[in-house]
């Protein structure tokens, strides 16, 4: 199955098929569906993340349901190495540090077991929650990637990106 990773209050497991219809559903959410859009098929879209070579997806569990995925990809050009890290979660499980703990045990993971010394992360510019969730775990504002990404009305929002040093990971 692969690697299975715990943080004090989340697990992280490989995704697999079967985990498709609740993450489509997560995804469907109004909440993410503003940050994580992926067309007028949902499931289609998880499963094109699930088959991506360039990323890992483990689905985030808490109490044995599946609150959301998070994904990490890496450029491992030797000059430029390091990974980079994308969450989405249920919004019926925000604010109780799930996303901050998933985030951690993953930034952990990558770090201890890839010898990642640098992580990144760009969540939207206007997204608070998530910047906060992000700066728990350590990363630190580099700066803001203008008309970063295209939101659901077709206009252009900006980036913030975040990185994490080995060391900094709280």
């Amino acid at each position: 199955m692969g690697t299975v990773l715990r943080g004090s209050l989340v697990t992280l497991r490989p995704s697999t098929v079967g985990d498709i219809p609740a993450l489509a559903a997560i995804r469907a959410t109004p909440e993410v569906y503003a940050r994580w859009r992926g067309g007028e098929d949902l499931a289609a879209a998880v499963a094109e993340d699930l088959d991506d070579p360039g990323a890992r997806t483990f689905t985030i569990e808490y109490g044995g349901r599946v609150v959301g995925a998070i994904q990490w990809g890496a450029q491992e050009d030797p000059d430029y190495r390091h990974a980079n890290i994308d969450i989405y979660l249920d919004p019926a499980a925000h604010g109780r540090g799930l996303g901050t703990d998933a985030v951690r045990a993953l930034a952990r993971h990558l770090i201890d077991d890839h010898g990642y010394h640098r992580l990144v992360i760009d969540p939207a510019a206007d997204n608070a929650a998530a910047i906060r969730c992000y700066r728990k775990v350590g990363f630190r504002p580099v700066g803001i990637m203008r008309r970063y990404e295209r939101g659901p009305d077709g206009s252009w929002h900006d980036g913030l990106l975040m990185d994490l040093l080995a060391q900094e990971l709280e």
